[in-house]
């Protein structure tokens, strides 16, 4: 009969946690930045020498958690670690009340609502509650779409420094989706200006022919956009002009659902 193993050595044991609680505190510190982080940054950040910083963010980058931008130089969220989020805000505590609250202006206007953040250069759906209508635009929470050419892609990109969002678009390029997508950087610039001013993102037939979107902004305590609550519809049965009659309604659903957002509402 083989002896029981011999219990794990504290002195070896204690080493791998802090080397994890380490990790952690690495992707927090990437998460929470607004821009890729260079390694300097990262390792003051987190009170660690370099080559230890550097040590752990290569095992992060392997395993899809960090991922390092394509001047090599700096790091940002990975693709794992994004997934992982939009898993979390879809499925904790408050998804329950989130949906109750796109349910009851979903069941108002009478079209599909979505909540959505911004990973990167892409829009994600963390939540939506489709229309009971035959005819919508089938996007389940996940879903990623581009910037340019949504509602909530467009209420975020009016948020940026002009220099900032010029840098992002021209590095993402302004693809062409449909005949009304806006592929000219002044015009889009132009439309972007007026979305800040107004605080409203509009679609019009830009990512899908046929299907219109309006979107306004889930704010924190400091004023900043956290995410947005938007409305999907075919043009068919509700105008971009018809459905920004029902603003009102979707930025009283982005006050409710704020709250629900650490460090959200008032």
């Amino acid at each position: 009969m083989n002896p029981a193993p011999a219990p794990a050595d504290s002195a070896t044991a204690e080493p791998s946690s802090a080397a994890a609680l380490r990790a952690v505190s690495i992707m927090e510190i990437v998460a929470r930045s607004e821009r890729p982080l260079p390694l300097s940054e990262i390792a003051e950040a987190a009170g660690l020498p370099a080559p230890t910083a550097y040590r752990i963010l290569s095992l992060l980058e392997g395993a899809g958690l960090l991922q390092r931008e394509p001047t090599g130089k700096t790091y940002g969220v990975g693709h794992r670690l994004a997934r992982l989020g939009v898993e979390v805000l879809s499925n904790n505590g408050p998804r329950l009340e989130r949906r109750a609250i796109l349910r009851r202006v979903v069941d108002e206007i009478g079209e599909t609502c979505n909540l959505a953040m911004r990973h990167g250069d892409e829009i994600v759906y963390i939540d939506r509650v489709e229309t009971d209508w035959a005819l919508k635009a089938e996007l389940k929470p996940g879903s990623r779409v581009p910037l340019h050419c949504t509602s909530s892609g467009k209420l975020f990109l009016s948020q940026m420094p002009k220099a900032r969002r010029r840098k992002l678009l021209a590095a993402m390029g302004l693809r062409r989706y449909t005949a009304n997508t806006i592929i000219d950087a002044d015009e889009l610039e132009t439309q972007l200006v007026e979305i800040a001013r107004t605080r409203v993102g509009i679609n019009n037939q830009e990512l899908q022919a046929g299907v219109i979107g309006i979107a306004v902004p889930v704010t924190d305590a400091k004023g900043r956009v956290i995410a947005t609550v938007a409305l999907q519809a075919p043009v068919a049965r509700l105008t971009l002009a018809q459905a920004m009659e029902y603003v009102p309604s979707l930025q009283a659903a982005a006050a409710a659902v704020a709250p629900t957002f650490e460090g959200g509402g008032e």
